[in-house]
């Protein structure tokens, strides 16, 4: 078993199973200094201690190419669904104490930052099923980490018919992360969003 710097088990799941309808393009295969994202994704996590890196996505094939980190595996998603579900899938095949959910089109993301906050895991209420960025529209469920004992409640939820993460959230006990640099959180959903970011990498 791989115990992250915080003295805990942590796994990690890449999100790679939206359609990218408004980008036009696989976002996961998006390069930012010659890297695709999803690569990028996952290389932050092994550099977390994170130990399987589950991609989870309907679109394998196009991804086994990615030279991704050796802890990587793909957990096939019959179709394009909701981060919540394929969240749900990944949990289901994960057995550390913690993951770090991350969604595949963060390219500001910092390993050394997301370290930081694995050493507060240890410490966190036994009741927090979460430990994420918060913003004005509520939390940021695609960029923190989860106690994989919250699986339970996530199949509870989900049951009952609802897909909504922030819903789900706000109905269980979750801990903000301080002072979190909003940038850090950029997603590229659009080729001017995209744009924008490779701009600020090549200032």
């Amino acid at each position: 078993m791989i115990f992250a710097s915080s003295g805990v088990s942590l796994g990690a799941i890449a999100l790679a199973g939206g359609k990218s309808s408004r980008m036009a393009t696989d976002k996961a295969l998006l390069e930012i200094n010659g890297k695709p994202l999803l690569q990028k994704v996952c290389e932050v996590a092994q550099a977390c201690g994170a130990n399987p890196i589950l991609v989870i996505t309907p679109w394998q094939k196009k991804y086994k190419f990615l030279n991704l980190p050796l802890e990587s595996k793909f957990i096939h998603e019959p179709a394009p669904q909701s981060p919540l579900s394929g969240f749900t899938l990944g949990l289901s095949n994960l057995k550390t104490d913690w993951v770090l959910l991350l969604a595949c089109d963060l390219p500001q993301l910092k390993s050394d930052v997301i370290q930081a906050w694995s050493q507060n895991l240890a410490n966190l209420p036994s009741q927090a099923i979460a430990f994420l960025p918060k913003h004005s529209k509520g939390w940021e469920p695609l960029c923190g980490f989860y106690r994989c004992s919250c699986l339970e409640s996530l199949e509870s939820y989900r049951q009952k018919g609802k897909y909504s993460f922030q819903d789900w959230l706000y109905a269980s006990r979750v801990i903000e992360i301080p002072h979190v640099d909003p940038e850090m959180l950029f997603n590229c959903n659009t080729p001017t969003e995209y744009a924008q970011v490779k701009n600020t990498f090549n200032k």
